[in-house]
């Protein structure tokens, strides 16, 4: 990390001048102890900032005894960076000043703009039309500030009450609000931050740009974000992958994302529309950018304070040692609950274990070694564990006893800890009796918990994270496809002004993709209908042709299991005639003849295509209950190999596939085939506002899928 005294000596980023700027001028610096402007500039002053810091207030000589100035052009220096705390109303007059004066960046922290709408919002797209147009990025407006705690540039440019204690964690925000208590939170369990950030309404600089910036920072080994809304999603897929799974030092990436709301209420038409909510997307586009995402803040701390010791676990497997039986079968549950195995430990481990330990200690895995235990007996028992080769990651556990040396147990952690290249969590239940053993972990810089959940929780975590790092890497694959099929499907659809394709249309273009599917005819006839079935083979299915009917079974639309061109020409004319009487408006093409399928396992695919997010795959078991039992999946698309084969495995209905009660399993290479080739037409074709591929039947290895049924909306329609 480059201070603010060298950062000339090198090739300075976008923003250096907002994290390490040699000189602030605080426009809107106050004398009244209870405005924002004076917490804001008496935090410059008392946090240590080293650079000069000019107060601007054309209402007062000094503030805090340093000069001030009328108007930020009126300072004789050069000034890099601009705190605005002025009204909304006067905040473009402010910046623009700010430019002529030439500050190669801006913050402000004043409210009233997108927030509150109407005239808040147009002078919020003023600002971001003049910092995109002068390129000087700006942070804000409605934010805390920004806190930068490295020893060469002690910057506190925020209205918080207090100047965090340095560390190796970076947090960015979108609630400022929610800063405040965070900042309060991490006081009081002693962790310490390197960058804190409060984004606003992200007018200019969003989380993309600050997780590019701390990416390359050298004092921030961990980065955590509390997130409302997202742009540029696809921008985020690829700066996040590289910095926590690329990048020559790796970082982890926690994000909390609020606002987990119901879908809306258009996407009625559809499997795919009525169950990709915005919340299941931003699962997706976390999970695809190697983003944990977590459900509290005190979740995003418990595993900060693992990760920002930075020793992974190399598999999932735990081992617990404690002098309490309980809080072991606790830690034991929550293991097994949160994903982690429980190691189990060699014949030659728990040999060397019962030589070390009293006769009524438990030598498999939890450890316990016995209420009495001092600190040679914790040290001995951590030292086999870690030495195990079946042994991933262990979990420190401590009751207080009478007889406990506690600060002696810590030291004793810690020391071994820190020769280990295994994770070490430690888990001192209590707050009093522990204090003093606490404290010393911190000094080893020992991840500890109050309770053995949230250690394990976090080791799981690890875990996780460690084997997204290490998976094996795969491309997007581009499979030949037939282009003018698919072209000419959506131009006849078009030429019509239709929100749909038809079923023939929609076959055909799954067809031109690579997708199997059954011979098919469309037939304007019933007479045409029985020659179809006798060409294709018995038995058949038929169903309505209809742009204007989606759902086909609702209105007597389908007909299985026909088995003669007698049944095939009375069904059709009695089908065609009941529905036309049904849905006089309804624009008939006529039946599609298609030959009956084996059973097989039934799945679902969809498109979803998203204004902010573009197309979004799911995929999901199949069949009439899928809204009924959403055992589905999102991705955005492109997906690539191992994003295919991933999907398929995260739903919970996988075992199925996998083949139960003797079944053999599905055939996973055509299926993983087929998903990526979903994704291939979700980019390649974005004339498909939604698609249903439902269901797709998957037989036993190596006897491939078919498509049974699927459907098309267009975009553009009403």
């Amino acid at each position: 990390m480059h201070t603010a005294s060298d950062v000339t000596d090198v090739k300075k980023r976008p923003l250096d001048a907002i994290f390490q700027p040699k000189s602030v001028a605080v426009v809107g610096a106050s004398r009244r102890e209870e405005a924002v402007g004076h917490a804001v500039f008496r935090n410059m002053i008392m946090g240590g900032y080293k650079g000069i810091v000019y107060p601007v207030n054309p209402k007062a000589e000094s503030i805090l005894g340093v000069r001030c100035y009328p108007s930020v052009l009126q300072i004789p220096d050069e000034v890099e960076m601009a705190v605005l705390i002025v009204p909304a109303s006067a905040s473009v007059q402010s910046f623009r000043e700010c430019i002529d004066k030439g500050v190669k960046a801006a913050m402000v922290i004043s409210a009233g703009f997108k927030e509150i709408g109407g005239e808040g919002a147009r002078l919020e797209k003023e600002l971001a039309r003049m910092s995109k147009e002068k390129g000087i990025p700006l942070v804000g407006p409605n934010c805390l500030g920004v806190i930068n705690t490295d020893s060469g540039v002690s910057m506190n440019a925020s209205f918080a009450r207090s100047m965090p204690k340095a560390g190796n964690i970076a947090f960015i925000s979108q609630s400022g609000a929610l800063c405040t208590a965070v900042l309060d939170y991490a006081k009081g369990v002693n962790i310490g931050f390197s960058k804190f950030i409060s984004m606003g309404n992200k007018a200019s600089v969003t989380e993309l740009e600050l997780l590019e910036y701390l990416g390359q920072d050298e004092q921030t080994d961990v980065i955590l974000m509390y997130l409302e809304d997202l742009q540029r999603p696809h921008d985020l897929i690829r700066a996040c992958r590289n910095i926590s799974g690329e990048a020559e030092f790796l970082k982890p990436i926690l994000a909390i994302k609020s606002g987990r709301t119901m879908q809306g209420a258009k996407a009625a038409s559809s499997h795919t529309g009525s169950l990709a909510g915005s919340d299941d997307v931003y699962t997706a586009v976390f999970t695809q950018a190697g983003i944990l995402r977590v459900n509290s803040v005190n979740e995003l701390f418990d595993y900060a304070k693992a990760f920002s010791a930075r020793r992974y676990p190399f598999g999932n497997r735990t081992a617990i040692v404690t002098n309490a039986g309980g809080p072991g079968i606790m830690a034991t549950d929550a293991c097994v609950r949160y994903g982690s195995e429980m190691a189990s430990l060699s014949d030659k481990t728990r040999e060397e274990l019962k030589k070390v330990l009293p006769p009524t200690a438990s030598v498999i895995n939890p450890v316990d070694v016995i209420g009495d235990a001092q600190h040679e007996r914790y040290e001995a028992a951590l030292k086999l564990v870690l030495k195990d080769k079946h042994v991933d990651g262990a979990i420190v556990i401590l009751t207080p006893q009478a007889m406990t040396d506690i600060e002696e147990i810590a030291e004793v952690i810690g020391k071994v800890a820190q020769k280990s290249k295994k994770p070490v969590l430690a888990c001192f239940m209590g707050i009093v009796d522990v204090s003093k053993g606490v404290t010393v972990l911190e000094k080893w810089k020992v991840p500890h918990y109050r309770f053995p959940e949230s250690a394990a929780r976090s080791m799981a975590a690890m875990a996780r994270y460690a084997a997204w790092i290490g998976r094996p890497r795969t491309e997007i694959r581009q499979f030949p496809v037939d282009s003018e099929k698919a072209r000419a499907v959506f131009l006849n659809a078009r030429k019509e002004s239709r929100k749909a394709l038809t079923d023939f249309e929609t076959m055909s273009l799954l067809s031109a993709y690579g997708f199997p599917t059954l011979p098919i005819e469309l037939c304007k006839t019933p007479e045409q209908a029985a020659e179809a079935a006798k060409r294709i083979g018995y038995p058949v299915v038929m169903k309505i042709n209809s742009p204007d009917i989606l759902h086909k079974i609702d209105v007597g639309g389908v007909k299985l299991n026909l088995n003669s061109a007698k049944q095939v020409l009375k069904e059709s004319g009695e089908m065609l005639s009941r529905i036309s009487k049904k849905m006089p408006k309804a624009n008939i093409l006529g039946v599609t003849v298609q030959r009956m399928a084996e059973k097989g396992r039934e799945v679902i695919f969809g498109i979803k295509r998203d204004p902010q997010f573009g197309p979004i795959l799911m995929f999901g078991m199949g069949g009439t209950y899928v809204e009924v039992m959403k055992d589905v999946i999102f991705r955005l698309a492109p997906i690539r190999q191992l994003g295919a084969y991933n999907m398929i495995r995260a739903i919970k209905s996988y075992k199925i596939l996998e083949g139960v009660r003797g079944e053999k399993p599905a055939d996973f290479a055509r299926l993983e085939e087929c998903l990526e080739r979903l994704s291939q037409l979700a980019v390649e074709c974005p004339d498909i506002e939604e698609l249903d591929i439902n269901p797709l039947l998957v037989y036993e290895k190596g006897r491939g899928v078919v498509v049974l049924d699927a459907r098309v909306l267009l975009t553009g329609a009403e």
